[in-house]
């Protein structure tokens, strides 16, 4: 046996072997209405007062599927760290919007701001966990921003006061955005204790803790209550759907 043919057996081996330490940790977001004096009707039942109810799937533009793929689940914890490998992400500024508007990276990475409008853009932030102000640039242009530590930072754009977006910067490399149908899978978790969180922009964090063993996998389910569904700017925009619009404000 040639010496290459022994080092690719050793390696494969390691690799098997790391796999088969950790487990995947998955679940599934379900989006619920929350009760309110405002959505509460008689036919509800003095009984259900105060207690969310699952909401039935909106035909209005996926309202639904846009409120399940803006949440944010990632992990805490653990027996030690483990370093992030720096990922590259990126929020663009398109027709006055961020897109995506919501970016999960694990703390001390970047995150890249493409201008591809013909306009000039002033992307800043005033977050704990990150402040910065990118300045005027033009189409064509870009600015990077690297986040040391974890925590929500809040993105803005001093020209266009509609522009809103969220980086969610995680102490790990354990984090993801839930896909449209509310499924969510973070894998290869080394064993350890856990808390698993859970973050909706207007639904709240909600957190459970875990204990992760090796080779069995962990499910860990969410129900995120809303008063109502949100009029997501990015897939619905307001002059098609302004009852969504009015409805958005209404309740902030």
């Amino acid at each position: 046996m040639s010496r290459s043919t022994l080092r690719a057996i050793v390696v494969g081996l390691v690799a098997l072997t790391g796999s088969a330490s950790g487990a995947d940790v998955r679940g599934i977001i379900t989006i619920q209405r929350k009760l309110t004096p405002r959505n509460v009707t008689p036919a509800a039942g003095l009984y259900q007062r105060g207690s969310p109810v699952a909401l039935e799937a909106d035909t209005r533009e996926n309202a639904l599927d846009y409120e399940r793929s803006h949440v944010v689940v990632y992990l805490e914890g653990g027996s030690g760290s483990v370093a992030a490998e720096p990922m590259p992400a990126e929020m663009q500024q398109q027709n006055r919007r961020f897109s995506p508007d919501l970016v999960v990276i694990p703390a001390g990475a970047s995150v890249s701001f493409p201008n591809f409008d013909p306009i000039f853009h002033n992307v800043f932030s005033l977050s704990k966990a990150k402040s910065f102000d990118l300045g005027n640039y033009s189409k064509g242009q870009t600015r990077m921003v690297t986040f040391p530590k974890p925590g929500i930072v809040a993105v803005y754009c001093h020209l266009h006061p509609n522009m809103t977006g969220t980086i969610i910067v995680t102490p790990n490399q354990w984090g993801v955005r839930v896909d449209a149908s509310g499924q969510y899978t973070l894998p290869s978790v080394p064993p350890g204790k856990y808390t698993v969180v859970a973050w909706h922009k207007t639904g709240g964090t909600f957190r459970k803790t875990i204990e992760v063993t090796a080779g069995h996998d962990a499910e860990v389910n969410f129900f995120v209550p809303l008063a109502e569904l949100a009029a997501g700017e990015s897939d619905i925009h307001p002059d098609q759907h302004p009852d969504l619009h009015a409805e958005h404000h209404a309740g902030h």
